[in-house]
This record gives C-alpha cells, sequence and structure tokens, in this order.
C-alpha cells in the first residue's frame, strides 16, 4: 500500500466515506460486458452451483445444478453456460479491420465477476472443462471443450496488468478509492459499494456494517452463507435427490432451488451493474482505449488460432515460454503503472511522496545552450531549473519525463538545497524541432508549472530470451508441441 493510499484510508475513517485515489478510470467498461455471478457448493473443489449471467441488467439467465456432486449435471450447467458465453463471444467479432496482414476485431469480450475469488473460479473451470471430449468415453456437449478453451484464455489475460477482458469488481472499484476498512473487508462488495457509494443519509461505516447481514446481503460468491447452506440449501438437495425422476416432487425441489439460489445471486447481481454505474461517472484515462486496442488485438489472435489449430491450451509452459510470459508481464506492470501515474495526477502524487518524481514552478531556463556532443558536433541542450517542495530521492544523470513532454528527455545536472525546498537543473533533448534554435513552447517557461518522474512506460529494458527451439538442455531442451491426451481429458473436475 502507498503512503497516498494510506493517508487516503486515514481520511475515509475521519469522513465516514470513501476517498477518491485516481481522479481518471483506468479500466476500460465495455458497453456491453458479460456480467457472471457464480456459487459454488461448499466442501467440493470448485463444483458449481448456480450463476447469474447476462448482459442485460434486467433479464438475466439463471443456472443451476441440482446436485453439484452428479458429474453430468456439471457438464449440463457447462453446456448451459458455454451457450452463453460463446454466443456473447462470437458477437464481439461481428466487425473487424485489417492492419498489416492481420484482422483485428472492433470489439472483444470483457468478463465481470465480483471478486478475486470469482476470478479464480473461471479459471479453474476453464481448466475443468477445455480438455474434455466431445466423443468415446464419458463425451460432453460440443461447447464445453470451447468454452474452457476461451474461459482459460480470459483467465491468463486477467493476470496482464492492464487488460479489461475479465475484471474482479472489488479490485476495480479498490484501484480507484480507499475504503475506511481492512483489505480483507474490501473483498466484500456490498461493504466496499458502502464505503464508496452509501445511500442517501448513511454514512460508510453504517453501510458497510449493513452489508454484512447475509439476508440482505448474500456473500458475492463463489462461496455461500454456512447458515444458509445448512438451513436452506442442503435439505433442499436431499429433497431432489430423493424424489423419482421427472416427479412433481423432483419438479418441485428444482423449483425451490431455483428460487433459493435466485434469492442468493440477486443481491450480488444489482451491485455489480451499480458498481458498473459509480466506475463510469469517472472520465477514462488517456492511455485505456490503448490498452483496450491491445486487448482487441490479443483477443482477435486467440480467435484466429481457435479458428486455424484449435488445440487446447498445455497444461505446463515449456521453459522458454514461462520465461517470456514472466518477462511480459513484468514489463506491463511498469508500463501500466507508469501510464496511470502520467494520466492521473493523483496517482502521480504516490510518486511524488517517495521521490521518484516531482511538481514544481520553473525559476530558471537557458534557451539557448549549446554543448559539444560526443561527436564533437555543437547542439542544442537548454538548461532549466525547477524549484519544488517535493522530497527528491534521484540522482544526478537520472533521466526523467514530463508527462506532458513525453517526447523530450531531461537529465538531472545538478541537484541543490535551498531554503524554499530543492532546485533541480534540468538539461533538455529532443522534442524541440529539427532547427538549431529549439521552437516556440518546446521549452518550459518561467513561472510554468511542471512534474517531472523517473517511471515512465519505455524506462525498463528487458533482455532477449533464445527462440524456443534453441531452449537450453539444462531446462530440457526444445519442448516437443502439445498435443491433448487420453488423461488430459480425464483430468479431475478440480
Amino acid at each position: 500500500m502507498s503512503a497516498i493510499s494510506s493517508y487516503a484510508k486515514a481520511l475515509a475513517v475521519a469522513a465516514g466515506r470513501a476517498i477518491p485515489i485516481a481522479t481518471r478510470r483506468h479500466v476500460h467498461l465495455s458497453d456491453r460486458p458479460l456480467v457472471l455471478v457464480p456459487l459454488a457448493l461448499a466442501g467440493e473443489a470448485n463444483a458449481p452451483l448456480a450463476a447469474m449471467i447476462g448482459t442485460d441488467q434486467h433479464n438475466p439467465a439463471l443456472l443451476v445444478v441440482p446436485q453439484p456432486r452428479n458429474r453430468d449435471l456439471r457438464f449440463d450447467f457447462a453446456a448451459s453456460l458455454a451457450d452463453v458465453v460463446l454466443a456473447y463471444v462470437r458477437s464481439c467479432t461481428a466487425r473487424f479491420e485489417v492492419v498489416g496482414a492481420n484482422k483485428v476485431f472492433l470489439d472483444a469480450p470483457q468478463l465481470l465477476v465480483p471478486n478475486a475469488a470469482g476470478l479464480g473460479f473461471v479459471k479453474l473451470l476453464g481448466r475443468s472443462t477445455r480438455f474434455r471430449r466431445t466423443h468415446g468415453p464419458f463425451p460432453v456437449a460440443h461447447g464445453v471443450p470451447l468454452l474452457g478453451r476461451w474461459l482459460t484464455y480470459l483467465g491468463e489475460r486477467s493476470e496482464h496488468p492492464g487488460s479489461s477482458t475479465m475484471l474482479a469488481m472489488t479490485q476495480a472499484l479498490n484501484l480507484h478509492w480507499a475504503s475506511g476498512q481492512s483489505a480483507v473487508e474490501d473483498a466484500n462488495l456490498a461493504a466496499l459499494l458502502g464505503w464508496i457509494d452509501p445511500p442517501e443519509g448513511v454514512s460508510g461505516p453504517e453501510a458497510a456494517l449493513a452489508a454484512e447481514d447475509p439476508l440482505v446481503w448474500p456473500p458475492a460468491g463463489p462461496s455461500t452463507d454456512p447458515a444458509f447452506d445448512n438451513e436452506v440449501l442442503a435439505p433442499a438437495i436431499r429433497a431432489y435427490e430423493s424424489a423419482a425422476p421427472d416427479s412433481p416432487k423432483r419438479l418441485r425441489a428444482v423449483e425451490t432451488l431455483e428460487r433459493e439460489l435466485r434469492g442468493q445471486l440477486e443481491p450480488t447481481w444489482r451491485l455489480m451493474w451499480r458498481a458498473i454505474e459509480v466506475l463510469r461517472q469517472l472520465p477514462a484515462a488517456a492511455t485505456v482505449e490503448t490498452r483496450w486496442a491491445a486487448d482487441r488485438r490479443d483477443f482477435s489472435r486467440y480467435h484466429d488460432y481457435l479458428t486455424t489449430d484449435g488445440r487446447p491450451q498445455a497444461r505446463r509452459d515449456g521453459a522458454v515460454a514461462a520465461a517470456r510470459r514472466l518477462q511480459s508481464l513484468e514489463r506491463e506492470q511498469t508500463t501500466y503503472d507508469a501510464s496511470r501515474a502520467l494520466d492521473d495526477p493523483l496517482v502521480m502524487a504516490s510518486y511524488r511522496v517517495n521521490g521518484e518524481a516531482f511538481q514544481g514552478t520553473v525559476v530558471s531556463v537557458d534557451r539557448d545552450r549549446r554543448i559539444l556532443s560526443e561527436k564533437g558536433r555543437r547542439v542544442t541542450r537548454p538548461l532549466i531549473v525547477v524549484s519544488t517542495g517535493d522530497p527528491v530521492h534521484l540522482p544526478v544523470g537520472k533521466a526523467l519525463r514530463a508527462p506532458e513532454r513525453m517526447k523530450q528527455n531531461a537529465r538531472i545536472t545538478e541537484i541543490a538545497r535551498s531554503a524554499d525546498g530543492v532546485l533541480v537543473s534540468l538539461e533538455l533533448d529532443g522534442g524541440m524541432g529539427r532547427a538549431a534554435a529549439p521552437a516556440p513552447g518546446s521549452v518550459p517557461e518561467v513561472g510554468h508549472e511542471i512534474t517531472y518522474t523517473s517511471v515512465y512506460p519505455d524506462a525498463i529494458r528487458a533482455p532477449d530470451l533464445p527462440p524456443t527451439d534453441q531452449t537450453p538442455w539444462t531446462h530440457g531442451g526444445p519442448p516437443r508441441p502439445y498435443v491433448p491426451t487420453d488423461d488430459d481429458a480425464q483430468e479431475a473436475w478440480e
């Protein structure tokens, strides 16, 4: 937790309401997201119990597993879920553009779940279904393996910093607001929204306390309330099991289960759409569309892969593929953190507090300064001095950028302490035109308020990795192409 977030939490406690820690929305919100609220049976590894899913706030689909321990009923649930998810994925492929030799769809799926546990449920459900066969022993419906591949893709894509293809709503809200409760309590969607958007005349703590009543706000899943499990769910499942197939008693048992589970899911369903509206009130940050374009390109790539190859993702990555993935995630995290800071002055404040950035006033400008370059030519390198009251923990020689001048490099040449704060001398390079004299407006003027930071998207350089077919013997040598086996198709549900 950053110093700014900690301070914002203290302010939230004093104010009785969540405090913004961002002035911009840093996630993409689709015009038609697919909202999923899953429930799993307690005591069983990822056994689906029910789900509410859909793109229409007022007309969700309810999927129920009357006996989650029954393998056939689980896969009936997966088949019904596949009908909804695959139709949604297909709807995102209606329009496309050609970029070079590639076809890029103008939309991409966005799956929204209530919390981090919901993300885990989707990932495990994808793993449990993507290897299944539509023929041979224990065949499943045609859409089930394809559902598993798409859920696995969405799960893996959600691990990429800045991606918006699958989001946990609690994480998205915590990215923009600091509540006055603990991180564990922030995982409760009802309590968190109580701090952020409490009802009229109710404080955040009061709304969060009311959210702890499972009769009013059942858990957002996939775990259910133990009292509900013991007093309602278990008797209803026993009634279903004890009834003969197709008998009126079994039909009544199914109706009871659907009614009770709908009652558990609907409050969270309403919270999800309320959270979407709360987030929509924030203007999108400048780089959100760029990151969504990356999501669309990756979705287009994977869609093309499924139509041309179609094999499920392997259980484990090879050595080079795993290293590439880790390297990509680290680079994307640095880029995402920097982009958020450059987009949002409130996010940048965290870097100012720890000395990685500073904001100040330009007090001196040597616009026409020229120096002798390493190649023996005289080049223009303006020198400016910025006075700041921020702590500056950057070394002389450090390269910096200003958010409003990202094409211009600035290098610290001197740091001097003064009675009013710190004077930072910066040598400027680039972004001034091709003439010997800097173009008008390309050099900050005296009195200009400016921010400089060492955190920017291209500040990290990653080492090159060998091609996959040159994986060293110490790491198992070149991996064999993955081919699904019968053992994969029989993998346990969990």
